[in-house]
Parts: structure tokens; sequence; C-alpha cells
């Protein structure tokens, strides 16, 4: 049965005032960054999140159009262990691709629907210091060998300073996640990483993590499988179990690095789905996987779903 519209306005108000004056970190990627109607409806879902009293902050990937660009100028993306082989020249592209396209785009997009934008990197007043990851063991044919990575970077120190003072301001910062190290180079940082990093800095209410899937899946094939509640205890477990595996380890691992630095929840959600954010934050079960520390149950309806009840789904 359809809620009425009234009912909706309703059931959000709690939520509203619960949220008023919070910051909430948003990470956006996958298909949103290549489908601009996606794209559109996720940046009219930050600007209203601006006009109802909410500080939101966006963090943006870009690896699709990073391994576009990449092969349109001759040469060909490489991964290990999920992360990407990052020479000087394919630190370029990214950069390239990240701070003047995607940023610039999300930037205007905000300005279209009425709230001010402000593009940010983490070599913006040092927001992001960090260092490069160590080589990476693989083994090929039966032998073990390392692979150095390149510029690839894991972040050491979040500055806010920067961010609460366009935050108070009412700008609405969007972020690229590239970092800079002690002796000034330039590091690509995975994305959702950077997310859970900035959130715990920022002591945000929420953590926002947007992917191409409704959530976390106990079987990628099944979209109905969906885990509706996972605690920090449950993730080492299903990562082991194999539930957590490829892009949602990182997802996982980043908002597991939030909620323990005191963030009140982290949500992963289907950004492809219209108005996702929204369901999720709004409304009593919502629509993806919410994380958080054992002992901060989430009330309502919904609140006795958890990874532990195998099988169940909100």
């Amino acid at each position: 049965m359809e809620l009425k519209r009234e009912n909706v306005l309703i059931e959000a108000l709690p939520y509203m005032q619960e949220f008023y004056d919070s910051i909430m970190v948003i990470k956006v990627g996958g298909n949103a960054i290549v489908s601009p109607q996606i794209m559109e409806d996720i940046i009219k879902d930050v600007v209203l999140l601006r006009y109802v009293g909410i500080k939101p902050v966006i963090v943006h990937g870009g690896g699709p159009e990073i391994t576009e660009k990449m092969e349109l100028m001759g040469k060909k993306a490489e991964f290990v262990q999920g992360l990407r082989i990052t020479d000087d020249e394919t630190m370029e592209i990214a950069r390239m691709v990240l701070v003047g396209n995607i940023n610039t785009k999300i930037v205007s997009l905000i300005g279209v629907f009425g709230g001010k934008g402000i593009g940010l990197t983490g070599y913006d007043g040092r927001m992001i210091l960090g260092h490069k990851q160590g080589s990476k063991k693989i083994v090929v044919d039966g032998i073990e060998k390392e692979i150095d990575i390149g510029w690839v970077g894991e972040s050491e120190v979040i500055n806010p300073d920067v961010l609460h003072i366009v935050l108070e301001n009412g700008y609405i910062p969007v972020i690229s996640p590239i970092a800079v190290d002690a002796q000034g180079n330039t590091l690509n940082i995975n994305a959702d990483t950077v997310a859970g990093d900035i959130a715990a800095a920022l002591r945000a209410k929420k953590l926002i993590l947007m992917t191409d899937v409704s959530g976390l899946l106990r079987d990628m094939e099944d979209p109905c499988s969906r885990i509706s509640h996972v605690t920090l205890d449950d993730i080492d477990p299903l990562i082991a179990e194999g539930v957590i595996r490829r892009g949602m380890i990182p997802k996982l691992k980043g908002a597991a690095v939030a909620v323990k630095s005191g963030v009140e929840r982290a949500h992963i959600i289907n950004g492809s789905v219209s108005h996702s954010m929204l369901l999720e934050l709004f409304t009593d079960c919502g629509v993806g996987t919410m994380v958080y520390r054992p002992g901060f149950e989430p009330a309502g309806d919904c609140a006795n779903e958890s990874a532990h009840q195998a099988g169940q789904v909100k």
C-alpha cells in the first residue's frame, strides 16, 4: 500500500529534528559518476539536506572515468588486490579526471540546484596528509613477487579546519581523494577510505557510502539478500566468510574507521536508486545496510535485525 504524502513527511520530521545542524559525509562513486541523471538526483538530495539544516560533505571517486581516460590515451589499467597501480603518468591522469573533471561537475550541479559548492582536494590546506603504501605481494606461476603499486597512498593525518570554515559559511565541500605526503608528492587514495577518515575527523553524525548495489548482500546474485544491520564485531567474520569481498571490503573498513571514531552510524546504499539517500535517512526501515557499534542498536520497527540473523533482511 502506498504511503500518503503527508504520512511520509510526518515520518521524516523526527529525523529532521535529530539531524539538524549535524555533519554528514557522503561518498559518491560508481554509476553515479558516469550517469548524469543519477548524479543530478543525488545532488538534489544533498542540496535538500543543506536546506533542512544538515551540513553535507561530499567525497567522490572516479575509477571508471580514470580507466576510460587511460584507455583513450593508450594506457592499460592494472590492479593489485583491488588497488590501481599508479605510476607518474597514471597519477596525472587520475588528478586530471578527479580534480579537473568530476569535482568541477559536482560543484557546478550544486549551484544549478540552488546550493553553494566548493571544490577541494587533500592538498588544499594540507587537509589530507599521507604516505605511499608499501609494495604488494602477489603469486605468479607459483612464485611470490613484490609489486610496487606506485603513488597509491594511505592517509596519516586529516586536518578538518578548512572543512569547518566552509561548512560554517554555508558551503557544501566537494572533496577529491587526492592527498599529499611530507615531500609534497601527490597520492591517490581510495575514496571510501578517505570518506571514512574525513567522517572520523569531523565527528560526523553519519557516513553514507553510495555504491551500485542495495547495501551488503549475503548473496551477490540475489538483490533480496540484503543485510540491513551490521555491527563492528560482524565485519571481520563476514570478510572471512566471503560475504564481504572485493570492492565492499574498503567500504566496510571505511565505515568501521568512522564508527570506531565516534560517527554514530554508517550507511551503505545503492546510489543508482532515485532518492535512496533520503529514504535511508528519513524513514524508519531505510533501504541499505547500517553499520554501528555493538550496544548502539537502532531503535524502531526494524531494530531487531542484524547480520547475526543469517538470511534475514529488511
